[in-house]
């Protein structure tokens, strides 16, 4: 993924889900995966496609049942 793509993709995200916090972290090995973070929460990766000349990027959120909070459903339901 080139600096132009992680750029372009930071600016999109931050903009689609409303935070400067979110940031992509660029990997030593340009042909490692990108992490994305919102402030220094790990969220997940993103990865560059090309299939008949046609790019895409796809973000896979990792999310930690023990980073979830024990008491939500009781908060919406009671």
């Amino acid at each position: 993924m080139t600096a132009t793509d992680i750029a372009r993709v930071e600016a999109y995200l931050r903009t689609v889900l409303g935070g400067r916090r979110i940031h992509l972290r660029v990997p030593r090995n340009l042909s490692a995966s990108v992490e994305v973070l919102a402030g220094d929460e790990f969220l997940g990766t993103l990865h560059r496609d090309e299939e008949d000349g046609e790019v895409s990027f796809s973000l896979h959120i990792t999310i930690l049942e023990e980073d979830l909070p024990t008491d939500a459903m009781q908060k919406k339901t009671g």
